[in-house]
């Protein structure tokens, strides 16, 4: 009786965790992409032959642990369900354990940028999540299906179509919930400032840096401002360079100033401008506060005195309205 009721606890404790925990990266892959890409840096894990895997593997994760638990709420293929969360977990508690024990990652991600852990909290986390699965594994005779053997099944495939739907819109767009500081509607200039409590601001190493200075703050006082973002001029999508350098045009005619934002060396500027049809202010920034601030790459962030009104995608750059 006692190990029916753990049972039925640790389903739904690690159930539901690993639902939210799937959801919020699922609603941005790139950022878990982005993780994936820190591990097997060279200072991390030392695997960097896989980095060009990490958007494949961000993918396969948000939407196997989303599935598997849903698979554990709704009692599907139990055995498969309990022993797949062991394996993931294990996974989980390794990669934790590590950036814990030699400080290499200080956020693992685990979920997304809606609530940040420290890799002592996230350790821990994976512990105690660790003991609730083995009680499902002693337990899994208990888990059936809420309704019926049918309605799971279908309940679980239809979890991983929708799934895959949402990562293909988000890749295609942007995020579909921002949880990171640079959502629409913030204002850049107070998330700079530090607190009394002496922790870094949401908003850090933001910069807009030029042969003629810091451009950041007239362009936080600007009535209205266009940033284009392409962190990596070697990574940009050469597809969305026209279609950016398009709206930009437009932006200008409509009173914007239009700044070109990326974090790559650039030898000679008026060669670059001419080469991306941008005759703009290009400004070095932080690649890391790029990646933040928008998962588009090129990707375009609206600017009204000092407050982000919008983002886009450049795939999406032909629908903005000025």
């Amino acid at each position: 009786m006692t190990l029916k009721l753990s049972t039925h606890i640790s389903r739904i404790l690690v159930g539901l965790l690993f639902v939210y925990s799937g959801f919020v990266k699922l609603v941005d892959p790139i950022g878990s992409q982005f993780k994936f890409e820190e591990y097997f840096s060279e200072g991390v894990l030392n695997l960097e032959f896989l980095i060009p895997l990490a958007l494949p593997f961000s993918i396969l994760l948000v939407v196997f642990e989303i599935a598997l638990g849903v698979m554990l709420l709704v009692g599907f293929k139990p055995k498969f369900t309990v022993w797949s969360l062991f394996g993931l977990n294990l996974i989980f508690l390794f990669l934790t354990w590590y950036s814990y024990t030699y400080n290499k990652v200080t956020d693992c991600g685990c979920f997304g940028d809606a609530i940040k852990l420290t890799p002592k909290e996230t350790f821990y986390k994976n512990v105690i999540f660790m003991v609730l699965i083995v009680i499902l594994i002693l337990g899994v005779k208990h888990i059936k299906p809420l309704i019926s053997d049918k309605i799971a099944s279908i309940s679980s495939f239809a979890t991983i179509a929708i799934s895959l739907l949402i990562v293909n819109h988000v890749l295609s767009h942007l995020p579909i919930i921002d949880f990171r500081a640079y959502a629409i509607g913030t204002d850049i200039a107070e998330d700079m400032k530090y607190k009394d409590d002496g922790e870094v601001p949401p908003i850090h190493d933001f910069m807009i840096e030029t042969d003629e200075g810091d451009q950041l703050e007239p362009m936080l006082s600007k009535e209205k401002a266009m940033l284009i973002v392409m962190y990596d001029l070697d990574k940009t999508d050469k597809e969305g360079i026209a279609p950016v350098a398009k709206a930009a045009k437009k932006a200008k005619e409509k009173g914007y100033e239009v700044y070109v934002l990326t974090a790559s060396y650039i030898e000679d500027l008026n060669a670059t401008q001419k080469e991306f049809d941008m005759p703009y202010s290009f400004g070095f920034c932080d690649e890391t506060a790029l990646k933040t601030a928008i998962r588009a790459n090129p990707g375009i962030i609206t600017v009204k005195k000092g407050i982000i009104s919008d983002k886009s995608n450049w795939k999406d750059a032909e629908d903005i309205i000025f």
